[in-house]
């Protein structure tokens, strides 16, 4: 038996302005991590094209999603560029009854909130590596139109803001090295005191074992002065 009890799962969050890839991070991530799984979230906007229902994200229409709001089926929602967003709270018990860690894409709102309702959730903020960058990702993707990128560059003010109240930050200069960091982190959280809730029981059966060792084997052993 290991002398580590099993660790107590905690949710991995990723915010970032849009634009910056925490979506494409948070997928690698999981492909990386047995013990990760992505949590799909709910939206009302419209798929992009090539994006599929229930792996992407779960679409419904917005008179649903307040629903589910009212029936308190989400961890954490927020309203972001015009569209509503959420994290379905059994997605959350599921991965913590499986013994797997969440990884959730969501944004500043959705953060503060699991912060509040999920202290043990880590909380990572990815920067892009400079504005140009940022701007050149949005432009880029094709899809957005100029209201909707100066829209995003707006709300991309008030996210960055939030940088403080987060537990780490990243730069996302390239997939790879910022996947590099983010395995970091969570490997260095998995080894925190405080995710081994049975750790001190443990402790005291070493440190008992210890003691009958010492009184039956080695009562009469003579040790060096000093």
């Amino acid at each position: 038996m290991s002398v580590l009890p099993p660790v107590r799962t905690f949710p991995v969050v990723l915010a970032a302005p849009s634009g910056t890839g925490k979506t494409t991070l948070a997928r690698a991530l999981v492909e990386r991590f047995e013990s990760l799984v992505f949590s799909i979230s709910a939206t009302t906007r419209d798929p992009r094209e090539g994006e599929v229902d229930g792996v992407d994200y779960h679409f419904v229409p917005q008179p649903d999603f307040r629903a589910m709001v009212e029936r308190g089926e989400l961890a954490e929602w927020a309203e972001v560029h015009g569209r509503l967003y959420g994290t379905l709270r059994r997605t959350l018990e599921q991965a913590s009854q499986d013994g797997l860690h969440v990884v959730l894409d969501i944004d500043v709102q959705g953060a503060r909130q699991i912060q509040e309702s999920v202290p043990e959730a880590v909380l990572v903020f990815v920067l892009p590596p400079s504005v140009e960058a940022l701007l050149d990702r949005l432009t880029g993707r094709g899809t957005e139109p100029g209201p909707e990128v100066a829209r995003r560059l707006r709300s991309a003010l008030d996210e960055l803001r939030a940088v403080p109240e987060f537990d780490y930050v990243v730069v996302n200069e390239t997939v790879d090295e910022c996947l590099t960091r983010l395995e970091g982190i969570i490997r260095a959280e998995r080894h925190k005191v405080r995710r081994y809730p049975d750790l001190p029981g443990r402790v005291n059966g070493m440190l008992e074992r210890i003691d009958t060792l010492l009184r039956e084997k080695f009562s009469h052993a003579k040790y060096p002065d000093g």
